[in-house]
């Protein structure tokens, strides 16, 4: 059965003792809170508006017209008054502010576009959206950075427009490449950052560098591998005209991701490494490797399983290609593999697609 792309944001939540934007939350404030704030810094980013749609709790579509309108860089010490969790210490926080326009003709109830939203570093990882909510309603100073106390309006008329900001934490190593929406139309919305690039990612190795990883035989015992990215290219649907892909399948676009791999140890290896491979995107996507069911069949004629198609002898080389589908208006960022193991690790490089695409 083919696998399905990962959601991309995740919303940690925390607690002010002031008032914020709505939201579920956990934590404390510290006391004392301060409104001292580090002046944000702009990037640059066209607010280019596009149209949207956006669905309910009930399933019903709606569709708006969004626009982000600033992103601006904050500082770490803008919630030093706010007990973060631990996996959110010493990053940086991002303020994104954008207006969404209700370009339908009924009035739209419980309107909630900011959970479609993703600031991406140049990997294709996703930062961390963070919710802040009111705990108490006799505080008299909003405790919020300047750049984030727009509110939003939950409901929103024919034709009219309402503005919200929301905070995005990402590690002090990386800087934000793409402004995202999923539409829930299935297509991603795209906006670059400055060049669309980030500059360089922590960990991220250049397009098609060899490195080093771990993966073990059918006896689990470790091999070592020297992995090199060749390509990744886009392919069409009617590639996979031969399987049964289900509706929302069919609405996106197939990528050929293909690696070499090197066996540098001991024992013959079976070609199956490309099952440790996932594409992150610039829509802030993770998506898995899609697995197809074709017993003694022809498979992917654009994307062959393994070349040659045979076990890999200690020495020798195999290159492999893997399917993952994309949504429309998203690219591959990063590709990465996953080892197995003992002493298996992650290893992350640059996807290498046309920044322009």
């Amino acid at each position: 059965m083919p696998t399905r792309i990962a959601g991309a944001v995740s919303v940690s939540a925390l607690m002010l003792l002031t008032v914020g934007c709505a939201g579920p939350g956990a934590g404390k404030a510290k006391p004392g809170a301060s409104e001292a704030v580090t002046p944000t810094k702009p990037l640059p980013m066209k607010a280019v508006p596009r149209p949207a749609t956006w669905t309910d709790s009930d399933d019903k579509a709606h569709q708006l017209r969004i626009t982000p309108t600033r992103l601006a860089r904050g500082s770490d010490s803008d919630l030093a008054h706010i007990q973060l969790d631990d996996d959110l210490k010493g990053m940086v926080p991002y303020y994104l502010t954008f207006s969404y326009t209700n370009t339908g003709k009924k009035t739209v109830s419980e309107v909630d576009p900011a959970r479609n939203f993703s600031v991406n570093g140049a990997d294709g990882q996703a930062a961390e959206q963070v919710s802040l909510f009111q705990s108490n309603p006799m505080a008299t100073g909003s405790g919020l950075p300047p750049e984030c106390r727009e509110s939003g309006a939950s409901e929103l008329a024919a034709g009219a427009t309402a503005a919200i900001c929301r905070i995005f934490m990402l590690p002090k190593d990386q800087r934000p490449a793409t402004v995202s929406y999923k539409d829930d139309g299935g297509d991603s919305l795209i906006w670059q950052v400055g060049g669309g690039k980030g500059g360089a990612s922590a960990g991220v190795l250049p397009a098609g560098r060899p490195a080093d990883g771990i993966t073990e035989d059918s006896r689990s015992r470790p091999v070592p591998l020297l992995i090199t990215p060749k390509g990744v290219r886009a392919g069409s649907l009617a590639d996979l005209s031969r399987f049964d892909l289900d509706a929302d399948e069919k609405k996106l676009i197939p990528y050929y991701m293909t690696m070499q791999y090197r066996n540098s140890g001991k024992y013959d290896l079976l070609p199956s490494m490309s099952d440790g491979v996932t594409l992150r995107t610039r829509g802030g996507q993770t998506v898995q490797k899609l697995t197809l069911i074709d017993i003694g069949g022809p498979g992917v004629g654009q994307c062959p399983d393994a070349v040659p198609d045979e076990m890999v002898k200690p020495g020798g080389t195999v290159t492999e290609c893997s399917i993952h589908l994309l949504p429309k208006g998203d690219a591959p960022a990063a590709v990465v593999f996953t080892g197995e193991g003992e002493g298996a690790k992650q290893v992350t490089w640059r996807a290498p697609v046309d920044d322009d695409k």
